[in-house]
This record gives C-alpha cells, structure tokens and sequence, in this order.
C-alpha cells in the first residue's frame, strides 16, 4: 500500500522513466570497417547526454539504429524505419542524435519526421545543438539549421554532378557496370580480348541477320553469355548495339567526348549496324518476307489433288500473292466447280500459322513432343518441352520467313484447298525436332553434353 505523507511532510516527486534510442547516420560506408569508426564517435556523445540526464529518467534502450552508408536525402533506411516502427509500438520515448541532419537532410521529410513523433508523444535531442521545440523560437531555429542542411546537401550534389561531367568531358570512366568486353584496372577500361571478340560477333551477326531475335538465337546457339554467365539475351544485344562505349567514346546527358580506352568495334561495323537500327523491326520483318519464298510452296494442293502454285500481280504499286491450281497456269478450261482456281496467299498463309501457332499450346501436343523428343534426348523434361514451345508463339511475328517456312514445313504434312475451305493436316511427328532445336538455343551446355 502506498504511504500517506504525515501533516506537514512533502513526498518526493516520482521520476517518469524515458526510454532513449540513438540513432546514428554516416553517408558513405568508408571507414566503417575500422574498430572505432563515425558511427562509434556519434553513439558514445549520444550514450555520454543519456547518461548525463539519468537524475531526469533516463535510459537507454537495448537496441541499436546504425545507419552506415545511407544518405540524409532520402526516408529509405533500413535502422530509421525499424526506429520508427518501434516508435508506433511505443517503445522509446527520446530519440537521441548527435546533430538533426543525422535524422534527415530534407526539410520536407524532416516535416514528415516530426509528425510522425508528436503522434506518439516522442521528443528528439541534437546532443551538439541546444534547442526547444515547444516554443515558437525553437521551432524556428530548427527550420533555420534544416534548411542550411538541405543546403549544403544540394551543393555537395552539384559539385559532384560537375565533376562527373568535367570528368567525363576528358573521356575518363566514372564507374558503373563494367560493359561486356572490357575490365578495370587503375580506374580505366582495359580491353578483355575474349570477352572483345564476343561484342563484335553481336555486331556481326546482327548486320548479317538484320534482326535482333536471329541475332539472339544464334548467339545463344554459340553459347556466348554475358560477364555473369547468362546468356545473352535480346535486351543485352539492343544495348551492346547502341553503347559508344565500344567505339572508344563517352556520353554524358546527350553529349559525346572521345574516350580514353580504346574501341573494341571499328567505326565501320558501327555504321552499318546503325544504318539497319534507323529502320524499324516491323519494316525490317516486312522487307525480309516480301523477298521470301512462298510459305505453303509445295504443301498446297486443291481437291483433285494438283499442287497450287505460288505468284502475285502488281496493282497500284501494291503487291498481291496468291497460289493458283494447275490448270489455271496451263490455261485449261475448269468446268468442276469443285476446282478453286485460286486462294490468298495472306489469307490461307495466316490460316495455316494460327492453326500451328494454336497447336503449339495444346497441354496434349506438348506432351506428345516431349515424349518423342526422348528418344533422342532423354534428359529433356517435360516442362523444357512446354517452355520452348511457348517460347516461340509470341517470337513468330518477328521470325524470318526462312525460318517460319521451316517450322511450318516440319509441321505441316499437306493443305487442301477446296469449296468448303481448307483442310490443314498437321505432321505431329514434326514436333519432335522442333523441340530438339529448340532445346538446344535454350539450353547449349546441354547440347555440348550431348
């Protein structure tokens, strides 16, 4: 039971407990592998004022919040939001730092701070700056040291941001990933000669094939991976393709400067493969497939069993395919109406390919491949069958004719063209090949293996 105080005599005050966390904030991670580093330096000036304030209530909490390597400019710190996660526990009570801008450097998110610790009734405590911030002329002498710590932040940013650009105006590296065919050594780009003869067989391979989908399968097919071992794939070839790095030049916010490392791709391949960038994927394919040879040549037959032949007519400066039956050609009178004397190329062209491409994703049929495709190699899995053929269906519209003509003659057995339509029969023992080719530009240490 709690004593009552006799007539005349004053019980003494009970201290309320504050819990206290430090906190802690250093920019860069350099030094903060010695055995006293600025993180140390901070705490034990903080843990020293806790100290000092223990007749007040105070004590520390058992946690640390150390935040190495972590710019004031930004609320994405791993200790800070742990920090303020324990505030809306009610865990701590003070928060304790050597100066404000360890907390933030943004007025802004500063503002958004202090919100957050009037809400749970917390205080903060700069150890090397004496102020209030219950009074008016605390609150203000806060936001006059904030801004100043926004200040000097934006000035550090833009002193950094001229050096990178004076620096790179001489054509010096500044860091970053090191770009596939070079390495590092005293700060500088050094030609890496393997890696080198990979970049121009990209460049290589892409004016040869005018189409960065080839370009990628065939680069897979050759095994040729990037820095980390991963193959390479279509982004990394657009990118390899349009980085100047690799022509001896630096760029810098749209401007170029010759740089100091040396070319690994002479101009000349550099400006052939940019005249093909100049001309849009969809133009490129479109070019390619009108030079193509027709796609159901020899697979195209009408109903009295004749092959139809391949032509087009001109009309308008526009070009008009068609197949035609036999007897049109030899310029016979067709009395059987049951005779088509003529069929779209686009039109039973699109027909066939929806009816492969559709044929590509039934469960059954990759089933069916995956366990042909085992006779020859029986280390396929099913879901490596599975992945290779949905792999291609969205690829097709940018596959080369030379090779949609080669799918679809693997899968196709005969088209038959009559009154009612068409009847597309379907070489289902087609697929088994399909996937081993497949499989072996997706997986070709296997195919080495092999």
């Amino acid at each position: 039971m709690r004593r009552k105080a006799p007539a005349g005599e004053v019980m003494p005050a009970t201290t309320k407990k504050l819990r206290c966390a430090v906190y802690t904030r250093k920019s860069t991670d350099e030094g903060l592998d010695k055995e006293f580093n600025t993180l140390d330096a901070q705490r034990d000036a903080c843990e020293a004022y806790v100290a000092s304030q223990r007749a007040e209530g105070w004590t520390l909490v058992r946690d640390r919040y150390d935040d190495g390597g972590f710019s004031g400019g930004t609320l994405e710190r791993p200790a800070l939001k742990r920090l303020l996660a324990d505030i809306e526990r009610g865990l701590v009570d003070v928060i304790v730092v050597y100066k404000i801008d360890r907390l933030s450097r943004s007025l802004m998110d500063f503002a958004k701070l202090v919100e957050t610790f009037e809400a749970h009734g917390v205080t903060f405590v700069s150890v090397t700056q004496s102020f209030n911030t219950t009074t008016s002329m605390g609150r203000l002498t806060l936001n006059i040291l904030l801004s100043f710590a926004q200040f000097e932040r934006e000035v550090i940013g833009e002193r950094i941001r001229d050096k990178v650009a004076a620096s790179k105006a001489r054509g010096m590296w500044m860091g970053g990933k090191v770009p596939l065919g070079y390495d590092v050594a005293n700060r500088k780009l050094v030609i890496n000669e393997a890696e080198a003869t990979h970049v121009r067989r990209v460049f290589e391979l892409f004016i040869d094939r005018g189409s960065g989908v080839e370009t990628v399968r065939r680069l897979q097919a050759e095994g040729i991976t990037s820095k980390s071992g991963r193959l390479l794939n279509k982004g990394d070839v657009y990118k390899a393709l349009n980085l100047r790095t690799y022509i001896g030049e630096v760029t810098h916010k749209g401007n170029v400067y010759r740089g100091e490392h040396e070319a690994i791709v002479p101009r000349e391949l550099w400006d052939r493969a940019h005249a093909i960038l100049q001309v849009s994927p969809r133009t490129r394919a479109a070019q390619n497939r009108q030079h193509a040879p027709a796609l159901l040549r020899g697979l195209i037959f009408g109903i009295d069993g004749r092959a139809m032949s391949p032509t087009h007519a001109v009309k308008n400066g526009r070009l008009y395919r068609y197949y035609v039956a036999q007897r049109v050609l030899k310029a016979d009178t067709i009395v059987d109406d049951s005779i088509v004397r003529r069929v779209s190329a686009a039109q039973i062209e699109g027909a066939v390919i929806s009816q492969v491409r559709g044929l590509l994703r039934q469960p059954e049929i990759v089933v069916g491949a995956w366990l042909a495709a085992r006779r020859e190699a029986p280390d396929l899995t099913e879901r490596e069958v599975r992945d290779a053929l949905h792999r291609l269906d969205p690829l097709w519209e940018e596959l080369f004719p030379a090779e949609q003509a080669r799918i679809v003659h693997a899968l196709v057995e005969r088209v038959v063209i009559g009154p009612e339509g068409a009847d597309i029969r379907m070489r289902i023992e087609g697929l088994a090949g399909l996937v081993r080719d497949l499989s072996a530009m997706a997986f070709p240490a296997r195919r080495a293996a092999a």
